[in-house]
């Protein structure tokens, strides 16, 4: 990107599905893209998410598992909330601030045998990385035009 974005994931405890966005978006955003993720509370990271993000080669371990603050939405050019949750509990953006919502399950809901889990885990980080590669690419479409 040619000028500099600020981009937020929102979700509600900032411990999976916001962090794996991050996570995608450092690595495929490029120059000019700052990243940041949150959540409405802040539960911790999951070590699931941490895992199949490591087996495609992203570490995300030592993104911090934050609360939203008033300072990250004074930050953000643009707020993705993840989760229904976090998008009826967005508080009010900035004016210029662009939103959109993206309504993914919740993998850490997933029962049933460690297989499965982190097969539904594996289908979240696969959806996720492509709902930032076609964000990242309208952006840069905008950018440009």
């Amino acid at each position: 990107m040619e000028k500099e974005m600020h981009l937020l994931f929102l979700c509600t405890g900032n411990s999976c599905r916001s962090q794996m966005a991050e996570g995608w978006a450092r690595v495929l955003g490029g120059r000019g893209l700052e990243v940041q993720s949150a959540g409405i509370e802040s539960h911790g990271k999951n070590p699931r998410a941490i895992a199949v993000m490591a087996e495609v080669g992203i570490d995300i371990s030592t993104q911090a598992s934050t609360q939203l603050t008033d300072a990250m939405l004074e930050w953000a050019d643009y707020v993705v909330t993840v989760c229904g949750h976090a998008d009826e509990h967005c508080p009010a953006l900035p004016s210029a601030t662009r939103k959109e919502h993206w309504p993914l399950n919740d993998p850490a809901k997933a029962s049933g045998s460690e297989q499965h889990i982190m097969a539904v885990f594996r289908a979240s980080r696969d959806d996720i990385k492509r709902r930032v590669e076609d964000l990242l690419h309208r952006l840069q479409q905008e950018a440009t035009s």
